[in-house]
């Protein structure tokens, strides 16, 4: 087109420089087109609607006769329907949005020998410095171009709707009338029920998160004949780059998607369930607000009973341990249209990816799965027994918290003398020497809500057990039982000479017997002579270094509830 133009400009300049030398009378329009953009996609025709500025002046002395810029305001026309003179009806065909050209017009195409209402004299060649700001027609659509859509789109834009985006809007000159970027915030709107200019509800139609597309909006679609005040001018072509940042609807439930689901899960989370689980919280176009991880700290919470939000509280039902989601949370389920301070947009959409760690009710008992028992099982452990037992802590996502293993030597307790957690003292109850368990703690028989020393607060331990030794024990407060009836009478099987007096090398030799035949046991994990020695001390109750038989009483004697178990 360019080329034609140019070549017609040759020919009408040859024309005027021929007829001037002759007759001193042009016969047709001529046109220099002295500015040019790089791009021009789309030519001004019979028929289109043109904004522009101009100035007119005489051909003969340069004197301007009219202007639009001393009115600060475009002229609007019609092009090629006679409401313009013939020589701009002409002049102003092929021309490009922000194209300059001067178009010198004779007077029969003009206003001839008569001129005009005292401004244009009779045969005035007029000279029109024009600048293209706008084209439109009345058969134009909305134009939609995209520049980049994600490889993946989970749904697109329908009316209804509710959006979120941002937009930079110029005219079609390319002169900017409002951005959403200047204002640091989205454009929040319903789509389809008037909330916008018709040719950008039409536009968002059918956008994915994260699309940017060029809408070109005519007039008619836009704000027509008024404009909008001083940003946008009369019957002006609109042009939005938008990026599509948030789309959800009303009537939206939340969205989940599995990522990864362990196997072998034999119980699901449900309300009232005590949750740990990390997650990193983005919007839909991937930014991210709020992340456990960055924290080094899960989320902890109860599920179904209104301490997180209404989509998470939906979220967290029906996950296993391990368990990784991702989870799409409507603003209506989320925080609303209020938002959060400066951390959530007004209806915002939020995206959860989730990760359950563990999780318990507060009723839950202990777990206990035998993975080995011996086949000679005769003796199992019970309170006040002495045992020693190899263990691995960990959490429930297989995070080792401690081991024996680390240790020089296997652990070694006394069961129930409040030495180890409550759990695992149920858990190394009933064991055979040999037997191999795995027992998972739920936190209210573990380390509770504080956590202690490397074990997260509210965390369920799993724990690896195996019983590698044994020796029974006496109740608390006894350092000797008997296992059988004591000898009866007492005294004079203690006094092994029969000389009426018991010192400490006599006690010693009688209880080892006892204890040797299985009738007697002392205290385990105490050293045997300092256990006699207090047993004999007690005894010999005037210190000097004998036991009469006044003196020897059992204590079922002093404390007569005690049964089988006394001590001397």
């Amino acid at each position: 087109m360019d080329f034609v133009v140019s070549s017609v400009f040759l020919c009408l300049f040859v024309t005027l420089f021929t007829v001037t030398c002759s007759s001193g009378m042009l016969v047709d329009v001529v046109v220099d087109r002295y500015d040019i953009p790089k791009v021009c996609p789309r030519e001004v025709k019979t028929e289109d609607f043109i904004r522009y500025h101009f100035n007119g002046t005489f051909y003969a002395d340069g004197k301007k006769f009219d202007s639009s810029h001393d009115r600060g305001k475009a002229f609007i026309s019609q092009v090629g329907l006679g409401r313009l003179i013939t020589g701009m009806d002409r002049g102003l065909q092929g021309m490009c949005v922000n194209e300059r050209r001067r178009i010198t017009v004779p007077p029969h195409l003009a206003y001839g020998s008569i001129g005009a209402g005292g401004v244009i004299p009779p045969d005035a060649v007029l000279v029109y410095d024009v600048l293209l700001l706008d084209i439109w027609n009345t058969e134009d659509k909305v134009q939609i171009r995209t520049m980049s859509k994600p490889a993946a789109c989970n749904r697109t834009t329908v009316a209804s709707d509710f959006v979120r985006y941002h937009y930079n809007g110029t005219l079609l000159s390319g002169e900017a009338f409002d951005s959403s970027y200047m204002r640091n915030t989205t454009y929040d709107t319903y789509l389809g029920k008037g909330d916008l200019i018709k040719g950008m509800d039409e536009g968002l139609l059918g956008m994915c998160v994260g699309e940017r597309r060029v809408i070109i909006v005519p007039p008619f679609l836009a704000y027509g004949e008024n404009g909008y005040g001083s940003l946008v001018p009369p019957q002006a072509t609109l042009v939005f780059e938008v990026l599509l940042v948030d789309v959800f609807n009303p009537k939206d439930e939340i969205i989940v998607e599995l990522k990864e689901v362990p196997e072998g899960c034999i119980r699901r989370t449900k309300i009232g369930d005590f949750i740990r689980y990390h997650y990193n919280g983005t919007f839909q176009d991937g930014t991210a607000f709020d992340s456990s991880y960055q924290r080094n700290s899960t989320y902890n919470t109860y599920i179904g009973m209104g301490y997180v939000i209404r989509g998470m509280d939906k979220a967290l039902q029906g996950l296993c341990i391990g368990e990784k989601r991702t989870v799409r949370i409507p603003p209506h389920l989320a925080y609303g249209e209020e938002g959060v301070g400066d951390l959530i947009p007004g209806s915002a959409v939020l995206v959860f990816d989730i990760h359950v760690i563990d999780f318990h009710n507060p009723k839950d008992p202990i777990q206990i799965k035998v993975t080995h028992k011996p086949r000679d099982c005769t003796m199992t452990s019970e309170a006040d027994d002495l045992i020693q037992y190899r263990y691995n802590c960990s959490l429930m996502d297989g995070t080792l918290l401690y081991s024996s293993d680390q240790q020089d030597s296997p652990s070694t307790t006394t069961l129930g003398a409040n030495k180890v957690i409550l759990g695992l003292e149920e858990g190394l109850s009933g064991m055979c020497v040999g037997e191999r368990r795995e027992v998972v703690i739920p936190p209210h028989l573990g380390h509770g809500e504080n956590g202690a020393g490397g074990v997260p607060r509210s965390a369920v331990l799993f724990f690896e057990l195996e019983l590698l030794e044994l020796q029974k024990g006496v109740p608390e407060g006894y350092m000797f039982v008997w296992l059988d009836d004591s000898p009866e009478p007492l005294f004079p099987a203690m006094d092994l000479n029969s000389d009426k007096e018991v010192p400490l090398e006599e006690f010693t030799s009688f209880i080892m017997t006892q204890v040797n035949e299985g009738k007697g046991r002392l205290r385990p994990g105490v050293d045997t002579s300092s256990i006699i020695k207090d047993m004999f001390n007690n005894q010999d109750r005037n210190k000097d270094g004998k036991i009469v038989e006044d003196e020897l009483k059992l204590k079922q004697d002093e404390e007569p509830e005690q049964v089988r178990r006394d001590e001397l």
